[in-house]
């Protein structure tokens, strides 16, 4: 596996993350490979700078690989998640250890680790041509800035499941689970299951329980609101919602593919480690 082009993406609010940036840039230059770095933020300036990169570095937390995620799904580039953020469940290098591992990174010795997504389509009570969204972590349907119970009725592969009552739903992928649906109270799934989660929000006199769901669910979810709710994908991209407005979930083909250099069976320690001292 050779890497000859790289882009780093920073958090463009954290001043450490730009200033890492550039020292990996440096390193990567004098090594002869082609550097591009941008904003996580600029997601356009980045698309246009993505053609032939082998590996996308991200120096933040899990939001800017969420963000990585994103650009990278075309053409199924490489992400390695450089941690300056809180939790970074999903980042694998310390700041410490970034300038020591990226030489093998770039030689070939790491592993590619395969997550699930999960596949969002909207179709709005208009009709109209529907828009398709992926979620690294979750799909999550809310209520907006007005605080009133949302009501979603809820079926699984076409049978009618239950009418949630509450804030709203949350769709979560294994990676997700140690993210929104976690602090909802759902369980933690191994990060490379294809399983995916269905629990509620804040019910109030509705179901309360969490779902987990075979690779092959589909799931529906049809929104009725006296306000305006809300459709968020990963955190960061967040679309308004209307009453009548029908989200479809469903295990997505695509991948997003990360390139390791800790041991696969890492996650168990990991987890107590990044929790501990959390809660």
């Amino acid at each position: 596996m050779s890497l000859s082009r790289v882009g780093i993406l920073y958090h463009p609010m954290v001043e450490a993350a730009y200033t890492l940036a550039g020292e990996l840039e440096k390193l990567l230059r004098s090594r002869g490979v082609s550097v591009w770095l941008c904003s996580a933020w600029e997601e356009e300036e980045a698309r246009a700078r993505l053609d032939s990169t082998d590996l996308i570095l991200t120096t933040g937390g899990d939001g800017t690989i969420l963000r990585a995620a994103q650009l990278a799904l075309p053409a199924q580039t490489l992400i390695t998640g450089i941690n300056l953020g809180r939790l970074g469940f999903m980042t694998e290098l310390t700041t410490d250890e970034a300038m020591v591992e990226l030489p093998s990174l770039l030689e070939g010795k790491g592993w590619i680790d395969e997550r699930a997504l999960l596949e969002a389509e909207l179709l709005s009570l208009e009709g109209g041509v529907p828009r398709i969204c992926y979620a690294l972590n979750d799909v999550v349907v809310a209520r907006g800035t007005v605080t009133r119970v949302v009501y979603v009725d809820a079926s699984i592969d076409g049978e009618s499941l239950t009418t949630y009552k509450g804030d709203g739903v949350i769709a979560a992928t294994a990676t997700g689970s140690t993210a929104y649906a976690l602090a909802a109270g759902g369980p933690i799934l191994h990060p490379r299951s294809e399983e995916f989660l269905l629990l509620p929000i804040l019910p109030h006199l509705s179901s309360d329980y969490t779902l987990v769901l075979p690779p092959s669910a589909v799931v529906e979810m049809h929104v009725t609101t006296a306000h305006q709710a809300g459709l968020s994908i990963d955190g960061h991209i967040n679309l308004p919602l209307s009453s009548g407005a029908t989200i479809t979930v469903r295990h997505s083909i695509k991948k997003v593919r990360f390139l390791r250099t800790h041991p696969r069976a890492s996650f168990y320690a990991t987890l107590e480690k990044k929790l501990k001292g959390k809660r």
